[in-house]
């Protein structure tokens, strides 16, 4: 056995497949296969059941894969630690972000952060709040940027950034000469929601309890995935919503959208550095925050 095998049997379980796995890292197919097979005679019992299309791993398939991610986490922080020792910033730093940040706060950072250390590699990977922290919880994310906190005794959080949100309404609707609204006023229109999972969505839920009005009794028909999907919508008059004006604020430039604040809501958060608390942290992860904590 030797940790090659075990970075494929984690591929192969990872994408649920043999022909992805093998796809992914650059391996024909029989080479995947002979890997997995010198895996289950060094172990002497079977690791993987292939049922159908989708290949999930046995009961002692899981014990390994969790060993096996643990292996290849400590591999690469050896690797990363060193090379930190030698003054060689080096290595594969996986970064996830939540809609706003992933949009807009991250392509911020990755073109600096890249040239001062150009060794290291970055992968950014989308998606809502609780996206990203399940992939922090795994182990496939070190370092996330989201916008909501999260009551998680496996997660750390620490504010990196403030966040204004506003309401967005299209250029001819009936409240582009007012600067402000009345909370009341919104429950009367047609309102465009997030997913349940979303940072924008909590908040702007919390924002409405928290001034005494009941979130529930919004006239939320439609729910989106994400906050291009919100704007086109916007703009096509399909309602309006309250964003971040990080991600509309070229459309409120350009005079297709108006931004709108809501009298009574409180509508400032945060974007938040987000990582495990169990996890023993890289030395390239921790220069990719000191820069993020300087850089904004």
């Amino acid at each position: 056995m030797d940790l090659w095998q075990l970075h494929v049997f984690v591929s192969v379980v990872d994408h649920k497949s043999f022909s992805k796995a093998s796809f992914a890292i650059n391996l024909s197919q029989p080479t995947v296969s002979l890997h997995i097979k010198e895996l289950e005679t060094h172990f002497q019992c079977r690791l993987l059941d292939r049922l159908g299309k989708i290949t999930e791993p046995t009961k002692a398939g899981e014990i390994l894969y969790q060993y096996a991610k643990s292996l290849l986490s400590l591999k690469e922080q050896t690797e990363s630690a060193l090379h930190d020792f030698l003054g060689k910033a080096k290595g594969t730093l996986f970064i996830g972000g939540s809609t706003i940040p992933s949009g807009y706060i991250i392509p911020r950072l990755i073109g600096p952060f890249s040239k001062q250390f150009p060794d290291i590699s970055l992968k950014v990977i989308a998606g809502d709040t609780m996206q990203i922290v399940q992939q922090i919880k795994k182990g496939k994310i070190e370092i996330g940027i989201v916008g909501a906190k999260v009551d998680d005794p496996q997660i750390k959080q620490e504010k990196l950034m403030s966040d204004e949100m506003k309401l967005i309404v299209p250029a001819n609707h009936k409240w582009t000469e007012e600067t402000s609204i009345g909370c009341s006023k919104i429950f009367e229109e047609s309102f465009i929601a997030r997913e349940k999972g979303s940072g924008t969505w909590q908040s702007i839920l919390k924002a409405f309890d928290g001034a005494g009005f009941n979130s529930k009794n919004l006239n939320a028909s439609i729910t989106l995935g994400n906050t291009v999907s919100v704007i086109q919508s916007i703009l096509n008059h399909a309602g309006i919503s309250i964003l971040s004006t990080i991600a509309v604020q070229d459309d409120i430039n350009s005079g297709r959208l108006k931004a709108l604040s809501v009298e009574g809501l409180d509508l400032n958060r945060f974007f938040y550095l987000t990582f495990s608390k169990k996890r023993t942290m890289s030395p390239i992860c921790k220069k990719f925050i000191d820069f993020a904590r300087q850089a904004l």
